[in-house]
């Protein structure tokens, strides 16, 4: 049965990956997708890309997690609401879950969370949320509380989620990517890594202390400010550069091996575009990164900098070793496809509208 979903993203970080490509798979199995985007406009090119598999609508109101208190986003839920009357949708699928707090009757909702403060925190800091953000994990709790369903990227990312929120039941449907396959080969010699550098999490500290002790060049893509005024500031490393996706793939492909650092990932989707180029993985030993890539990656410890210098110099003098986990690597990335994430989306979509046809009072 096909479907008419209204999906919400954002242009800012990874949503807007993923949403745009989930969508595109949803379309070509007969789905309609209407996008609905909060934050920041999108560039044109993103524009473009978005408009040529949905329809695409634009909210004035924040993203959740930029919100400056709850008044900031009661104008979402009612946005929402008046939009799936309009397009006639089946379904919400909503990937801010803070916006499903408001949502009163209308069609059901599946939340997927890719990261939240209370798993941030709880990684980061050890402890809980600062009183003064208390109220956006609040209306995260709210808004898992008001879907037919929650789902997160990655079994572990589930795990936790359920905890802290103390939710019964949160799937766990693996990301996936378009990213070309590319066959594994030598690289140039260089060192890539990838991601929103500005988020401490993204541990990029770590990896800029580990080239002071390795020969290797490191390049480091991605935006070093954050929209909130968060900045990492390299010391040994050429700052960061942010580059368009095809732009950043194309230097993920042409690298001898990807690193990435990170504290605290519900998915990671720049390892799997990484793996899909047929690069090695150097990662940091979380366990997120254990359950999607441990028997083909090498791990080390993302508080010790040499211990990431060490790996780095040992799979550089390894081109065997190099090239028989590129090839491992994305041969584990072909098993998260996005043909798989679709079915298993559309799964859950199907089983909470039927539950909610069932439901309805004649």
């Amino acid at each position: 049965m096909s479907l008419r979903i209204l999906m919400t993203l954002d242009a800012v970080g990874g949503v807007w990956r993923y949403a745009v490509d989930l969508a595109a798979t949803l379309a070509d199995a007969g789905h309609e997708i209407v996008f609905a985007g909060f934050g920041p406009r999108p560039q044109p090119a993103q524009e473009e890309e978005a408009r040529a598999t949905a329809r695409l609508e634009w909210s004035d109101a924040p993203l959740d997690w930029l919100a400056s208190g709850p008044g900031d986003l009661e104008a979402a839920p009612r946005w929402l609401e008046e939009l799936a009357r309009r397009h006639a949708v089946d379904l919400i699928h909503l990937n801010q879950p803070a916006f499903a707090a408001g949502l009163r009757g209308g069609p059901p909702r599946v939340t997927v969370t890719h990261s939240c403060l209370a798993t941030w925190f709880r990684t980061m800091e050890g402890g809980g949320v600062p009183d003064h953000l208390r109220w956006q994990v609040e209306a995260t709790r709210a808004g898992f509380l008001n879907s037919d369903r929650v789902v997160a990227p990655s079994a572990a990312h589930a795990a936790m989620t359920a905890d802290v929120y103390r939710l019964d039941d949160v799937a766990a449907v693996p990301n996936a990517s378009r990213a070309p396959l590319v066959a594994p080969n030598d690289g140039n010699g260089q060192v890539v890594a990838a991601a929103r550098w500005w988020d401490p999490a993204k541990n990029g500290q770590v990896l800029d202390a580990a080239a002071a002790v390795t020969a290797a060049r490191v390049t480091m893509i991605g935006r070093a400010e954050g929209p909130d005024g968060q900045r990492f500031v390299p010391e040994r490393v050429a700052a960061p550069i942010p580059l368009p996706h095809p732009e950043t793939m194309e230097r993920i492909a042409a690298a001898s091996l990807f690193v990435s650092p990170s504290l605290y990932e519900p998915f990671g989707l720049a390892t799997l575009e990484a793996a899909r180029a047929g690069r090695p993985l150097l990662l940091a030993d979380i366990p997120v990164y254990r359950q999607l890539w441990g028997t083909v990656a090498r791990f080390f410890d993302p508080q010790d900098p040499r211990d990431l210098a060490q790996g780095i110099d040992a799979l550089l003098r390894a081109p065997a070793e190099r090239l028989a986990r590129g090839a491992a690597a994305q041969r584990q990335a072909l098993r998260y496809s996005l043909t798989d994430q679709a079915a298993a989306m559309t799964d859950i979509y199907q089983e909470v509208t039927a539950s909610a046809a069932v439901n309805v009072t004649p």
